[in-house]
């Protein structure tokens, strides 16, 4: 396939995504997907600053990484480190609402300066094409074309009793089926989720596609350069000395030969970077109460939120000090209370811990969500922003996970005891719940029908068939 113009120039593929890791990285992983094989492109990935470390990943595939300046979420006490010349400029107090309206208006400009410097002034050719992310969407017609559903509530109701409309767009509003004819052709649309937990609704155009889950290349998910090196990917092969020496521990800790029931995984990835874990302490504190009131262990990931691990690195340090051990193990793994909470900061493949895991609780990110149903593994969904209420809610309609928690049943807003012990109590039943033996098979029945499934590969082929001249 010849892709290039008249003019010899070779034919350019930007993929654009913003948001947090879980938003970015899947579409990361699709274009390094598309430069090896389609290596006739020039491949370019638009995204955050803060999104840095997948340069080097990026650059093995031979893709062109472009950062942002603007940040991947934006809580209203991030605001202070922020320091754009437009901010600056202005006098005096300036409300959160107005600074991110300054900061958007950054972002759109830097976003602007980066395409055109792709493309130049060179006029497009048939074969160039542009791939962006939900938080890249770039005017109203992208959100009445996917983004509707979100404002359903709302709006179907208002479409409904007030016009006299289908709920629902491009449907009749009397028989409720689509109304093709006049609907105007939309771009095509990727979904990386699995047909087998979310069906294709019979409203979708037939640009819209249901591909998979999107899991990223193995070597990326490590923090770790040491384990990045010396992991094989063959999860065949016995688990021990897969990680680096400074890992170790992990190891130790899930092989745990004294204790007969495996560790509980628990994170909740970019949540606290977002401004909703305001208390870590507390949050300590609520597995604390679970661990002392049980026999589980558990494994906590930090995702390097800044807060949490000084909180974490507190309570180690009043151990030592009551000379009860809680040794710090490297750099970024801590073990505290009593040797049953595994803390690190890093990251490591959920595909390899998660099926060493008895449950995962999360706050139901899809990338969280898409792992533990891939291994089979049951979860404690804790949903708070967005799709991962959604997720949340599927997960517990498909039967791999009890009803979601409350955010105030994992992390309360203060530490006392009552508000601890109230929150533990609810949390323990939920561990309880989700390891129960209907919970637990039906996990294994989901994992073994996504087995088959390859969603970058699907996703790859439907640009090829779809995009590609």
């Amino acid at each position: 396939m010849d892709g290039c113009g008249g003019d010899g120039r070779r034919p350019r593929a930007v993929f654009m995504a913003f948001g947090t890791h879980g938003d970015v990285f899947p579409i990361a992983g699709l274009a390094a997907a598309f430069a090896n094989d389609q290596r006739q492109y020039t491949v370019v990935f638009i995204t955050h600053s803060a999104h840095q470390s997948l340069s080097t990943h990026l650059a093995a595939s031979k893709v062109r990484y472009m950062p942002v300046a603007s940040p991947p979420a934006l809580a209203a006490e991030q605001l202070d480190n922020i320091s754009y010349d437009s901010v600056q400029s202005n006098a005096g107090p300036m409300s959160f609402s107005r600074r991110k309206e300054i900061i958007q208006t950054e972002h759109r400009k830097a976003c602007l300066a980066s395409v055109e410097e792709v493309f130049g002034n060179d006029p497009s050719i048939h074969s160039d094409f542009i791939v962006i992310n939900f938080f890249a969407l770039v005017c109203w017609t992208d959100i009445t074309h996917w983004m509707w559903a979100l404002f359903m509530e709302s709006w179907g109701l208002w479409r409904n009793d007030c016009l006299n409309l289908s709920p629902i767009p491009y449907t009749d509003p009397v028989t409720n089926l689509p109304l093709w004819h006049v609907r105007a052709e939309s771009p095509l649309l990727l979904y990386g989720f699995s047909k087998e937990i979310v069906e294709r609704p019979g409203y979708w155009p037939s640009s819209a596609h249901i591909c998979g889950f999107w899991f990223l290349p193995m070597a990326w998910q490590f923090s770790c350069d040491k384990c990045r090196e010396l992991f094989s990917g063959d999860f065949n092969s016995p688990f021990e000395g897969i990680l680096c020496a400074n890992h170790a521990g992990l190891e130790d800790f899930l092989m745990g030969s004294s204790y007969s029931s495996l560790p509980i995984f628990i994170g909740l990835s970019s949540i606290g970077s977002m401004g909703f874990l305001r208390n870590p302490k507390s949050f300590l504190m609520v597995i604390k109460a679970v661990i002392e009131s049980t026999d589980y262990r558990f494994i906590l990931f930090s995702s390097g939120y800044q807060p949490l691990d000084s909180a974490i690195r507190s309570v180690a340090s009043s151990a030592v000090e009551s000379s009860v051990e809680a040794p710090a193990l490297s750099n970024d793994s801590t073990l505290l209370f009593n040797n049953r909470l595994f803390c690190l900061s890093g990251s490591i493949p959920y595909s390899w811990l998660f099926p060493k895991c008895a449950a995962a609780i999360h706050h139901a990110g899809s990338g969280s969500t898409a792992a533990a149903l891939f291994a089979g593994t049951p979860q404690v969904a804790c949903p708070f922003l967005l799709d991962q209420f959604y997720w949340a809610e599927r997960l517990h309609w498909l039967g791999v996970a009890p009803e979601p928690l409350k955010r105030q049943h994992l992390i309360p807003d203060i530490d006392d005891a009552a508000s601890v012990n109230k929150a533990a109590d609810v949390l323990l039943g939920a561990i309880r719940s989700a390891l129960s033996p209907e919970i637990k098979a039906q996990a294994t029945v989901i994992a073994q029908r996504l087995a088959s499934e390859d969603g970058i590969g699907e996703a790859l082929r439907i640009l090829k068939e779809k995009v590609l001249p």
